[in-house]
C-alpha cells in the first residue's frame, strides 16, 4: 500500500490537541551561519548548512505556524491515551490507516465489541466512557486493531504503564489513576545549567549485589546515599522506558510513554528523582530516539495494521544491525510523537535533561555503520539525513523551552560539524557531545606494552575536538563492560583481581592497574574535559563485564549487579580506588577546573611526561613504568611557589606515598632551558601531581 501522509490544516488549539498541518515549505538559502566564523573549514560545504537551516525553517514553519511555540505543539501525550474527567473517561488513538479499534479490559471482561471507538478527520479515534470509576486503578486494559481484515490485540500508543504477566510472560497497559498523587518535595531545586555536568550513568535493574532485578526504591535507599559522597552532580539513567526484552539494556523501547514497571511504579521513579533533587544531584533520562523495537504486540510497529505508521517502510526502516525499526522523521505526526514524548518525560517525571541514544545512526542513511569520518566531504553528501537532523533541531529547541537550565547529551562518534552549536548559527542544538573516542583510545593503548605508549597520540584524543563546542569525556560507560568485553580494571588486572586485591598482598600486575585505573581517570576530567561520566561501580574498578540474563548464560543474574561489598569492605583495595574517585571529583569541582582550557607546558615520549597547566595548578603525570625523576624540570613561566594538593600516590589511595604535600617549591631559571622559570620536582614512576600556586 502507497504511504500516505494525512495532514490537515490546523490553527493553534487543534495543534495542541495533537494535530499536525500539512506542509514542506523551505526558506530560502543564503542565510548568515555563525558556524562558518568558529569553523572557517566548513566553508565549502554551506549549501549543505543551508540546506539544515532551511529544513529546520520550514519544517518549523510547517509545523508551528506563527506565533506558536514547541511547548504549545508538543501536547500529544494531553490528548490521545486515557484522561479521567470529572463525566468519564476519553480514550484517544491516532491509527489512520485502522478500519476498526475496539477498547478491551478488566473493566469490560476483554468483550471485543462492546467498546468500539469513534473514527474522526485526520486518522483520529474516540471513546467516552462514562463514570469517573468506569476505568479503575491499575486495571489492565488493550485496543483491539482491525486493518484489512487482519486484527490484534496492542497496548495503546500513549499509555503510561505497561505490565508484564509473570506467567504469560505477555505485557499488557494498565491504567495508572491513583486517588493520591504523588506530591513532589523538589521545588525548590534549580538546576545549574552552567554547572559542568559529572554524571553517574546507571541501570536501576542491575543496581544492587542480589541476582535479580533492582527496583527504584532499593536505588533511592542504597545508590543515590553513594552517588552524593563521591561528589557527582547528574545522574544518567538507562532503560526508564519500557521494554519487552530485560537484555536489550534498554534500548529496545516498546511502549514510550511508560516507565519500566520491572523496577516499581511510576510514583517511586518521581521518588527517586525526588529524593535526587533534594540532594541537589540532577537526573538525565537515556532517551532512545533512534530506533524502536520491532516488536509488534508489545511495541508501537503496525499499530494501525501498516509499517509505514511511524517507521520508514521496507528495508529503509529497518536497523540490519539493531534488529530494530527506523524512524520516519520527516512525517510530521513522527515529530509530534516524539516531541510530545520529550515534554512527558520532563514534565511528568521532573527530569533535568536527557542523553539521546543513537544520533550517529539517526543523521546518516547508512547509520555511519564502517564509516570512518576522515574528511569533512563524509558529513555532508546524500548520505546525509537532514530530516532526522531538523528532527533533533526541534528535539533541544523544545527541551530549552520547557527547561533553560535542562541539558541534552548526543551520543554521535562521527563528529558532526555543529552537532554542539546553538541552532541559529547553523548548529543542532546539543549542549554537549560525548567524547566516544575517547574510551576508544584507552582500551587500544592499554593492550600496548607501557613505553609504546604515545604521549603525543594520548594528548592529541585527550584535547582535540570541534571547535566552540563541549565535550563530555570518559574512560568506560557501560559500552565497554558488555560482555565480549571487560572494564578497565579487569582488562588490565585480569585472573590476579580474584586473588591479589586484599591491601595486605603485594601483586606487581595489580599494583600496575591501580597506579594506571587512578591516572587515567585522572587525566580524561583534567585535561580538557567539560563534563565527565562514570558508569555505576567503574569508580571503584568492578572486575569482569556486564552480561544480561539471557538464554546462553541460562538467565543468570551473576553478572547483571553490582558488587557493593567489595568497595565497603576496607580490607580490599577497591576501597582504595573509590577514595581516590571522589577525591578527584571534588577536586575538579572545588578549584572549577572543567570546562578550563589547559595550557601544555611540557611533553616527553622519552620519559612519558606530560605536563599542564589550569588555572593556578599545575598538573603533572609520569606513565613510565619504572624511572622516577628526582628533578624533573617542568616550565612554569613565572615567578610563585606551589605546593602539591593532591597525587595518585598517597596512601588513601592506595599508593607509596613517595610525594610529599609538605615541601615548598619555588620556581627558578631551569637547568635543561635556561629560558624558561620553572620547578624541580621528584615525579616517581606511574603517578600524577597538581602543584597549587600559593
Amino acid at each position: 500500500m502507497r504511504e500516505q501522509d494525512v495532514i490537515a490544516k490546523k490553527n493553534s488549539r487543534e495543534q495542541a490537541r495533537g494535530t499536525i498541518p500539512d506542509s514542506h515549505a523551505q526558506s530560502a538559502p543564503g542565510v548568515e551561519l555563525g558556524i562558518l566564523e568558529i569553523d572557517p573549514w566548513l566553508n565549502p560545504y554551506k549549501k549543505d548548512l543551508e540546506l539544515r537551516i532551511a529544513s529546520y525553517q520550514g519544517v518549523k514553519k510547517a509545523l508551528l505556524g506563527e506565533g506558536v511555540s514547541f511547548t504549545d505543539f508538543a501536547n500529544g501525550h494531553n490528548y490521545f491515551g486515557f484522561h479521567c474527567t470529572n463525566k468519564g473517561w476519553y480514550y484517544r488513538e491516532w491509527a489512520p490507516a485502522a478500519d476498526a479499534l475496539f477498547l478491551i479490559g478488566d473493566f469490560n471482561n476483554w468483550d471485543r465489541t462492546s467498546h468500539q471507538l469513534v473514527k474522526k478527520e485526520n486518522g483520529i479515534w474516540e471513546i467516552f466512557i462514562p463514570g469517573k470509576g468506569s476505568l479503575k486503578h491499575e486495571s489492565r486494559v488493550k485496543v483491539y486493531v482491525i486493518h484489512n481484515g487482519h486484527s490484534q490485540d496492542r497496548i495503546p500508543l500513549y499509555i503510561n504503564r505497561a505490565v508484564q504477566d509473570p506467567n504469560s510472560y505477555d505485557f499488557c497497559g494498565q491504567i495508572w489513576n491513583p486517588y493520591r498523587k504523588y506530591k513532589w518535595q523538589d521545588i525548590d531545586f534549580q538546576s545549574d545549567h552552567t554547572k559542568a555536568p559529572i554524571i553517574y550513568e546507571t541501570h536501576i535493574g542491575m543496581s544492587q549485589e542480589k541476582e535479580a532485578v533492582a527496583t527504584y526504591q532499593e536505588f533511592e535507599e542504597n545508590i543515590l546515599p553513594r552517588i552524593k559522597e563521591l561528589g557527582y552532580n547528574t545522574i544518567q539513567i538507562m532503560a526508564l522506558t519500557e521494554h519487552p526484552y530485560y537484555g536489550s539494556f534498554g534500548y529496545h523501547v516498546s511502549n514510550y510513554f511508560a516507565a519500566s514497571s520491572r523496577f516499581g511504579t511510576p510514583d517511586e521513579l518521581k521518588s527517586l528523582i525526588d529524593k535526587a533533587h533534594c540532594l541537589g544531584i540532577r537526573v538525565l533520562m537515556d532517551i532512545v530516539h533512534s530506533h524502536a523495537v520491532k516488536n509488534i504486540s508489545e511495541g508501537i510497529n503496525e499499530f494501525d495494521g501498516t509499517d509505514y505508521q511511524f517507521f520508514h517502510t521496507g528495508s529503509k526502516g529497518y536497523h540490519s544491525a539493531w534488529d530494530s525499526k527506523l524512524f520516519n522523521y520527516g512525517k510530521h505526526e513522527v515529530i509530534h510523537f516524539l516531541l510530545s514524548n520529550l515534554k512527558y518525560w520532563m514534565e511528568e517525571y521532573h527530569l533535568d535533561g536527557f542523553r539521546f541514544d543513537g544520533v550517529t545512526s539517526m543523521i546518516y542513511h547508512d547509520h555511519g555503520l564502517g564509516s570512518n569520518f576522515d574528511s569533512y566531504g563524509k558529513y555532508f553528501s546524500v548520505n546525509t539525513d537532514v530530516e532526522a537532523i531538523t528532527y533533533l533541531q526541534f528535539a533541544n529547541e523544545l527541551i530549552k523551552e520547557i527547561n533553560p537550565q535542562a541539558i541534552s547529551i548526543a551520543e554521535d562518534m562521527s563528529g558532526m560539524p555543529g552537532m554542539c552549536l546553538p541552532i541559529e548559527d547553523g548548529g543542532i542544538g546539543f549542549d554537549y557531545r560525548l567524547s566516544m573516542g575517547i574510551p576508544d583510545f584507552w582500551f587500544k593503548t592499554i593492550k600496548l606494552n607501557d613505553n609504546d605508549w604515545n604521549m603525543n597520540e594520548l594528548w592529541y584524543a585527550l584535547t582535540t575536538g570541534r571547535p566552540g563546542e563541549k565535550r563530555i569525556n570518559y574512560v568506560e560507560s557501560h559500552d565497554q563492560a558488555l560482555v565480549g568485553d571487560k572494564t578497565l580494571m579487569f582488562s588490565m588486572a585480569d585472573q590476579d583481581m580474584y586473588w591479589q586485591m586484599a591491601k595486605k598482598s603485594q601483586n606487581l600486575v595489580i599494583d600496575r592497574a591501580i597506579a594506571l585505573h587512578k591516572m587515567i581517570r585522572f587525566i580524561t576530567i583534567a585535561a580538557n574535559s567539560d563534563g565527565y561520566l562514570n558508569f555505576m561501580g567503574n569508580e571503584f574498578g568492578h572486575p569482569e563485564w556486564v552480561d544480561f540474563p539471557r538464554e546462553e548464560n541460562g538467565y543468570s543474574y551473576q553478572y547483571c549487579r553490582r558488587q557493593w561489598s567489595l568497595v565497603d569492605n576496607p580490607s580490599l583495595r577497591y576501597d582504595d580506588l573509590n577514595h581516590f574517585d571522589g577525591a578527584m571529583i571534588r577536586f575538579m569541582e572545588k578549584n572549577g577546573l572543567i570546562s578550563v582550557m589547559p595550557k601544555l607546558l611540557w611533553l616527553d615520549q622519552e620519559r612519558k611526561i606530560i605536563a599542564y597547566r589550569k588555572k593556578d595548578c599545575i598538573f603533572v603525570f609520569n606513565f613510565h613504568p619504572t624511572e622516577s625523576y628526582p628533578e624533573l624540570e617542568i616550565p612554569v613561566h613565572e615567578n610563585g611557589r606551589f605546593q602539591v594538593v593532591i597525587d595518585t600516590d598517597e596512601a588513601l589511595f592506595g599508593g607509596f606515598e613517595r610525594i610529599s604535600h609538605n615541601e615548598t617549591y619555588e620556581s627558578q631559571q631551569l637547568k635543561m632551558n635556561p629560558e624558561f622559570m620553572g620547578l624541580f620536582i621528584y615525579s616517581p614512576c606511574r603517578t600524577a601531581m597538581v602543584l597549587k600556586k600559593i
